[in-house]
């Protein structure tokens, strides 16, 4: 016979914890009414929004697939990805490796013949971005070149998709044959660019809102990227963007990280009455995982306390063989952590991939005071990529 509970221990058990009238509830809707008026942050994976508090509007900044020119300059990173994947295929016999090879080839091409400056400057018009647009575009053309010529030649010599090969030659870029210029300064260079117009919208916008810092409540909310991600301060990158915009004035433990909440639907937030609805949601969250803490400290004042502290960022030397956290880059030329991160973010199921670009550009852009064209990019500030079709 299946086990059950007996219902006279479990009526003890909701009286406290899990009943909609729970004694833990009333106090944490007690909090929430008395924080009402407190400035409230929801970090979705792909937008931010505030909402002031005191029955005033929300708003909001979509921060990353809304960034203009993501999808394109992510396709082509992705590019440094699909060679080493068609190898992997080759080596377990796929039987559709080659037509895969083909098809990544014929789109390649038809990419090139749409790649313009034109295109970037005009309808991208990504403003980190302006005045790069002629090196973006040959940095397209590039990369969609070499791909399709280095998958035509290898249908026809599988030597090149040898792993040993393609690490010296097309990765690394230090072997015999190499490519001009290495696919790993093109994916450096690619998650720069998109965390650039990123970081510079989002500070942009969070310097337009006004916000006390210091009682800030944040909450991340649903999934960011893969499943296991971005589930702690270090491997989500909304948190390390929202200490720097903040100047250090955020406190870290007065940001939760809830992937069990739902996702905002903005489109709700215009109405007036929806929106307060789904800001007292979001409010509810938080004090459900903070209202413990001001029982904590009351209950036992006079033992040690937690303090959520931000880890320092890790270096990679020369002799460096296993990192344990992100590690941290100290100039546009330190190549050997720029793609110990591209490893450490594939490698590490809860690492945001986009983070692999972030931590360098943010800690610039903060540094120059959000001009993005004061900014260096690894693989690509001085990368000099061959001239293609311009368009």
């Amino acid at each position: 016979m299946r086990y059950q509970p007996n219902p006279h221990f479990m009526r003890l058990f909701e009286l406290f914890t899990s009943a909609p009238d729970s004694i833990g509830r009333k106090l944490q809707q007690e909090l929430g009414e008395a924080h009402s008026g407190t400035p409230m942050l929801v970090a979705t994976g792909t937008d931010l929004v505030l909402f002031p508090g005191g029955g005033r509007p929300s708003t909001s900044v979509d921060f990353r697939k809304g960034t203009r020119g993501f999808f394109e300059i992510t396709a082509v990173s992705h590019l440094g990805l699909a060679i080493p994947y068609l190898a992997r295929l080759r080596e377990l016999d796929h039987p559709s490796c080659k037509n895969d090879a083909r098809e990544l080839i014929a789109q390649c091409r038809v990419v090139q013949d749409f790649n313009s400056v034109s295109y970037w400057r005009d309808e991208v018009a990504a403003a980190a971005w302006r005045g790069h647009e002629e090196k973006i575009t040959d940095l397209v053309d590039y990369t969609c070149a070499t791909t399709a010529d280095y998958l035509d030649r290898a249908i026809r010599n599988p030597k090149l998709l040898d792993f040993e090969y393609l690490r010296a030659n097309l990765l690394e870029g230090d072997g015999p044959d190499a490519v001009p210029v290495s696919f790993n300064d093109m994916m450096a260079a690619t998650f720069a660019l998109s965390a650039l117009d990123s970081v510079h919208r989002t500070l942009k916008w969070l310097r337009a809102q006004t916000i006390d810092w210091a009682q800030l409540m944040v909450l991340v909310v649903g999934a960011a990227g893969r499943p296991s991600a971005g589930l702690t301060w270090e491997s989500n990158n909304v948190c390390s963007l929202l200490y720097e915009a903040s100047g250090r004035k955020l406190d870290p433990a007065r940001l939760i990280i809830a992937p069990s909440a739902p996702a905002i639907e903005l489109e709700k937030l215009a109405d007036g009455e929806a929106s307060a609805r789904i800001e007292g949601l979001y409010r509810r969250f938080w004090y459900t995982s903070l209202s413990s803490v001001e029982m904590s400290r009351l209950m036992w004042p006079d033992y040690p306390g937690f303090e959520k502290r931000i880890e320092k960022a890790p270096v990679v030397e020369d002799d460096t063989e296993v990192v344990y956290a992100m590690p941290v880059v100290r100039s546009v030329d330190d190549k050997r952590a720029i793609v110990t991160r591209l490893r450490y973010v594939m490698e590490d199921p809860a690492a945001q991939i986009a983070t692999a670009g972030l931590q360098f550009v943010l800690d610039q852009s903060i540094a120059n005071g959000n001009r993005p064209e004061l900014v260096e990019l690894p693989g690509f500030t001085y990368t000099t990529y061959p001239a293609g079709r311009r368009g």
